[in-house]
């Protein structure tokens, strides 16, 4: 964790949380295993074996440590939109290990919070922050505010609504690794997509984003395999470079 400027007291709760959630994660493998989990939860290349939770929402940490321990990283840079206040999402543990990339939130007060909490990192060239409302027009020219390199690691994507669109319209650039949010509600087969709408705002409705099957099909439009998706059924992993690791 050779992050610059984290204190004794950030490596601390680091170790705790991660500590904590390997215990659990530990805890669930077995408790499934003493009661017969089903023969496709016992497959060894399943991901969602290794979830487990640090800073992410759910056991996002988990899987991404084990999707790269399979392909390996380049750069090991990330760009994340949607991320709060910064202390919950899927690219904070990442930067804790000494990657370095971008953030881009649309809440002014969280990308105030991200400005004063992540200062050490972004006068470091660690973090990158922009504080904007995403579209499927202005995501092309962000990225190109804040320098994002054509290729890069990992790309995670959390806008509650519009995520398959400004997905489709992200052409410039080539993340190996994709985590975007998905609708269970429509199941594994159905393929459905919310119309777009550049100023939407998730009001509380089901019917919203897009499901597992139209994910799954705009990714291989684009090159990508879907390899897996968490527990909780949240968040689908598509990777470029799949072939003989998953």
């Amino acid at each position: 964790m050779d992050a610059p400027g984290l204190t004794v007291a950030d490596t601390v709760d680091v170790i705790q949380r991660h500590y904590n959630h390997l215990h659990y994660a530990l805890c669930y493998q077995f408790h499934g295993v003493a009661h017969g989990l089903e023969a496709r939860y016992a497959d060894p290349l399943r991901l969602i074996r290794c979830g487990y939770r640090v800073y992410s929402q759910n056991d996002e940490d988990g899987i991404l440590d084990e999707i790269f321990r399979r392909i390996g990283t380049t750069s090991r840079t990330f760009v994340e939109f949607g991320v709060g206040d910064g202390m919950e999402n899927n690219t904070l543990y990442r930067m804790l290990q000494g990657w370095r990339g971008a953030w881009i939130e649309a809440d002014p007060k969280r990308a105030g919070q991200i400005a004063e909490r992540f200062a050490r990192f972004r006068h470091a060239g660690v973090l990158r922050c922009k504080n904007a409302f995403i579209t499927a027009e202005n995501i092309q020219k962000l990225f190109g505010e804040l320098e994002v390199a054509e290729e890069f690691d990992l790309l995670s994507i959390d806008i509650d609504g519009n995520d398959y669109w400004v997905w489709q319209a992200i052409e410039q650039h080539l993340p190996r690794v994709v985590v975007i949010e998905y609708n269970a509600g429509f199941g594994p087969s159905a393929e459905w997509v919310m119309d777009y709408d550049p100023q939407h705002a998730w009001s509380g409705t089901r019917n919203v984003g897009a499901s597992l099957k139209a994910l799954e099909l705009l990714g291989a439009e684009k090159g990508y395999r879907l390899v897996g998706c968490n527990l909780k059924g949240i968040n689908a992993f598509c990777s470029r470079t799949w072939w003989a690791k998953f």
